[in-house]
């Protein structure tokens, strides 16, 4: 199958290929706009487990300081150098939080944000937990406790919550940072206006006890769906097509979970997550396999079954991340960037809210929260 891709793409490439079918899609969903930048609100931060930036744009969006981010894959680390340019990125090595003696940050830090990585408790990581060496909990506390923020903010996938886990989130995280007042809650992205199913878990914990009791999870802001005395409530959150800007099929619906996964046996270009999506991205008529660099090369390489072909620029879209923001590295490992990241919208809604709940420590707030 990969030899019979290649060739394809090889012989569209050259002109040699089927004739293109779709045009060049102009994207109707812009995500800056579902997070209007906010002034500065003094709170600063420190990024760890960054990857290519989903919950740094999103802090950065709603009026955070940056001071630094912490990434061990190099190409994810370049990405927010490439966006950030005047932040201070660490990367390889550098980027290694085993190797960071995080006192040098005392009292130079308000917030700490990361999502550790979530394949320990993922089904696709085989839910080994804290016997995985990728478990980065541990050091994830580690720094909380030698810079001792006034709040931190960790993101990670909804099996963290399952009864497997239940004395892992006891004991590594609830026991270990008691000394912070934390609370847990489940958002979904489309929930925010982002066109993808994809529910992740938040642990949001205030080391000030006043601070912790004026702190709400974000309320959702739109909905997807046809139950229209709901959707008085909120605002309507496009479907896929509508969101890419493709020709209304009638039928339309909120992409899969995209494919979380930066490395394995295969550095795949494909978003596929499950048989189950498959069904979903056909019904949607977009091919999740193949995703290319460009749009222009997405049109010229037509899809065997004639869906329309993304781009990593369109999956980026579907994750929330604004056109404006550009990844590093090849398209498999661009794609592994998008995957893992948190979307900047849903990061966006939460930074305003541990912000609002931050005015009890006489922090600066913009009147938008």
């Amino acid at each position: 199958m990969s030899v019979t891709s290649s060739a394809a793409k090889t012989a569209a490439f050259s002109g040699k290929g089927p004739d293109p079918i779709h045009e060049i899609n102009r994207p109707r969903l812009d995500p800056n706009e579902l997070m209007p930048e906010l002034k500065s609100n003094g709170l600063r931060t420190l990024s760890l487990f960054s990857g290519g930036g989903g919950l740094d744009l999103g802090f950065d969006r709603a009026g955070y300081c940056h001071v630094a981010s912490y990434e061990i894959i190099d190409i994810a680390a370049n990405s927010i150098k490439k966006n950030r340019p005047q932040w201070k990125v660490f990367g390889g090595d550098d980027g290694d939080v085993r190797k960071v003696d995080w006192k040098k940050y005392r009292g130079l830090i308000d917030i700490i944000h990361g999502g550790p990585p979530c394949q320990p408790f993922s089904i696709a990581g085989q839910q080994n937990g804290k016997h995985d060496e990728r478990d980065m909990w541990p050091e994830f506390g580690r720094a909380i406790h030698a810079i001792k923020p006034k709040a931190f903010i960790a993101e990670n996938v909804t099996g963290l919550l399952g009864k497997k886990f239940e004395n892992y989130v006891k004991e590594i995280i609830l026991d270990n940072l008691k000394d912070y007042k934390i609370v847990h809650f489940v958002l979904n992205a489309s929930e925010f206006g982002i066109p993808q199913s994809r529910s992740r878990v938040f642990f949001v914990g205030f080391l000030d006890a006043q601070a912790a009791a004026k702190f709400n999870p974000p309320s959702p802001t739109h909905q997807y769906g046809k139950n229209k005395r709901q959707l008085n409530l909120f605002s309507t959150c496009m479907g896929a097509r509508e969101a890419l800007g493709l020709p209304n099929t009638g039928s339309d619906d909120l992409a899969p979970t995209i494919r979380s996964a930066f490395t394995g046996k295969r550095n795949t270009t494909s978003v596929l997550n499950s048989k189950a999506s498959e069904k979903i991205w056909n019904a949607l008529g977009l091919w999740p396999n193949g995703v290319q660099e460009s749009r222009e090369k997405a049109r010229l390489f037509v899809a065997k079954n004639g869906d329309f072909r993304m781009s990593v620029k369109d999956v980026a879209l579907l994750q929330g991340f604004p056109n404006d923001w550009d990844f590093e590295g090849a398209v498999y490992q661009i794609l592994g960037q998008i995957g893992n990241s948190v979307s900047p919208v849903v990061a966006y809604n939460v930074a305003c809210m541990v912000a609002k709940a931050s005015i009890i420590l006489g922090c600066e707030i913009h009147p938008y929260i």
